[in-house]
C-alpha cells in the first residue's frame, strides 16, 4: 500500500540514502551505516524512509531490477540508489518525475543514462514488472529462502502469518512508569493531547499513530518510556521484590533495567559487554530518576566482574539473531546467514552456564531473546535443563503459552523461559 514518506526527498536525500543503503548491502548494519551519515533534521525522515523501505521490500525490488538490467551492476552505490528509487516509485506517493530526477542527479556521471532509463522503464511497466517479481520466492516473501524454510519447518501452520506480520510497520508502544502514573491516567493524557492509544499490556499503551518522543506528555520527566509490549513481559516475569539483588546481564540500552526498577526497590547491577552502550543505560535511568550499578563486562565470564555474592534474580536477555524484530530492523534478514544461528546458540549456552553459577539457591533466572528460531529458544532451554540437575523450568502465565511470542499487531517476536535454581550445585 502506498504511503507518504516523512520529510521532503531531494537529490541530497537520495544520495544520502544510497550511501547508507550501499554500506548495508556490503555488510554493515543499518545502525552502523546511519551513525556515519550526516543526517540533518530536514533530510532525516526522507533518508530513513528510503533506506528502511528499500530493505523491507528488497526481495521484490531486486527481482524487479533483475528484469530491467542486462547484467548486475558492479557499483554498490548505484545499485543502492536504484533500489531506493524503485521503492519510492512502487510503494510511496512521491511524484515519479521527482524521484527519477533526484536519482539521476545523484547517480555517478557515467551511470546517469542507465539510472534514467531503468527508472523510466519501470514507471511505464510498473504493474507488469511487479507482478513478475512477485512470482519469484524472494519477491513474494521479501525474505531470504533459508529464512522462509526455517520458519516453514518450525511453524508449518503459521509461517505465512509470521512473514506477513514481519513486513508490517512496527507499532509504537509505551510503558507507563508505575511510580509516577498509571495506565488509565496516562491514556487520558494522551487522549487530551489528541493521541489515541489502546492498552496492550499491564503497563503498555500502543499508539494509534507513532509520534516523536518529545510529543509524549511527561516523557522527559520519566513518566513514560517507549518499549514494545512483548518486551515488557520481562520485568513482570522476573517477579522482583524490594531488597532483592538483581543482575541484568545484557542490559544496554536499559529499557528492561528501568522497568525492573520501576517495579521494585531492588539493588540492580546492569552489565553489558559494550562500555559505550552502557552510557545509554545511564541516560535512560537518569530520565526515569532511577539508579543502578553499571559495569562493563562479558556475561559469559563472571570471574572478571562478579564479587561472589549471589543474585536473587537474573535477567539473561542474551545476544540472538533478532529474528523476531526484523520489522524494526529490516537489514537483519539480509545480513544474517544460516550458520549464524548455531553461533548464537553456542554463545547463549555459554552465557547461561556461566550466569547460573551466580544465582542464589531458590533464585530465578529469566532467559529472554527477541528470536523466533527454536534453536535459540525452546531447544536451548531443553538442553540447559538436561545439563543442570538443579534447574527447574517454571510455568509461565497462560497468555504466554510455551513462552514463544510471535510478531503480530500488538508486539514483536520474543521468547521467555523462567528457570529456578532448586538446590546447590553438587560438589
Amino acid at each position: 500500500m502506498a504511503h507518504k514518506p516523512v520529510g521532503s526527498p531531494s537529490n541530497a536525500s537520495a544520495a544520502l540514502a544510497a550511501d547508507v543503503l550501499s554500506k548495508v548491502l556490503q555488510g554493515r548494519t543499518l545502525t552502523q551505516a546511519l551513525q556515519t551519515a550526516s543526517l540533518n533534521p530536514s533530510r532525516r525522515g526522507a533518508v530513513l524512509d528510503m533506506t528502511y523501505g528499500a530493505l523491507r521490500y528488497k526481495g521484490t525490488l531486486e527481482a524487479v531490477l533483475s528484469q530491467l538490467l542486462k547484467k548486475p551492476l558492479d557499483d554498490p552505490y548505484a545499485h543502492a540508489l536504484l533500489l531506493a528509487a524503485l521503492y519510492q516509485l512502487a510503494y510511496t506517493q512521491e511524484a515519479p518525475y521527482a524521484v527519477v530526477d533526484n536519482a539521476v542527479k545523484s547517480a555517478p556521471r557515467h551511470l546517469k543514462g542507465l539510472v534514467n532509463a531503468v527508472l523510466r522503464n519501470f514507471s511505464r511497466r510498473q504493474a507488469e514488472l511487479l507482478e513478475a517479481a512477485r512470482e519469484t520466492r524472494a519477491g513474494k516473501t521479501n525474505f531470504p529462502d533459508w529464512w522462509v524454510d526455517k520458519l516453514r519447518q518450525a511453524y508449518p501452520e503459521k509461517w505465512q502469518d509470521i512473514l506477513a506480520a514481519s513486513q508490517l510497520h512496527p507499532p509504537m508502544t509505551l510503558r507507563v512508569n508505575r511510580r509516577k502514573s498509571d495506565v488509565a491516567a496516562y491514556q487520558a493524557e494522551l487522549q487530551a493531547a489528541g493521541q489515541a492509544a489502546r492498552q496492550t499490556g499491564e503497563s503498555a499503551l500502543t499508539l494509534e499513530k507513532p509520534v516523536p518522543v518529545d510529543k509524549l506528555p511527561g516523557f522527559l520527566d520519566g513518566r513514560v518510556s517507549v518499549q514494545d509490549a512483548g518486551a515488557q513481559w520481562a520485568a513482570r516475569l522476573l517477579d522482583v521484590q524490594d531488597g532483592m539483588r538483581v543482575l541484568d546481564a545484557c542490559a544496554a540500552p536499559g529499557g528492561k533495567t528501568g522497568h525492573v526498577l520501576e517495579c521494585a526497590e531492588a539493588v540492580v547491577l546492569a552489565l553489558d559487554a559494550d562500555g559505550e552502550r552502557l552510557a545509554r543505560v545511564r541516560q535512560n535511568l537518569d530520565r526515569l530518576g532511577l539508579a543502578a550499578e553499571l559495569k562493563a563486562g562479558d556475561a559469559g565470564r563472571p570471574q572478571a566482574w562478579w564479587n561472589g555474592r549471589p543474585f536473587d534474580r537474573i535477567l539473561a536477555d542474551v545476544p540472538c539473531s533478532a529474528s523476531g524484530v526484523v520489522r524494526r530492523n529490516p537489514d537483519i534478514k539480509w545480513l544474517r546467514r544460516p550458520q549464524d544461528i548455531a553461533k548464537f546458540a553456542g554463545q547463549q549456552a555459554a552465557i547461561l552456564d556461566a550466569l547460573w553459577q551466580t544465582l542464589a539457591p531458590g533464585g530465578k533466572l529469566l532467559y529472554a531473546t527477541c528470536s523466533i528460531f527454536p534453536e535459540e529458544n525452546a531447544q536451548q532451554i531443553k538442553s540447559f535443563v538436561a545439563r543442570h540437575a538443579d534447574a527447574a523450568l517454571l510455568a509461565l502465565p497462560s497468555e504466554l503459552g510455551d513462552g514463544q511470542l510471535l510478531p503480530d499487531d500488538n508486539h514483536d517476536g520474543f521468547y521467555y523461559a523462567l528457570l529456578q535454581r532448586t538446590r546447590k550445585t553438587p560438589a
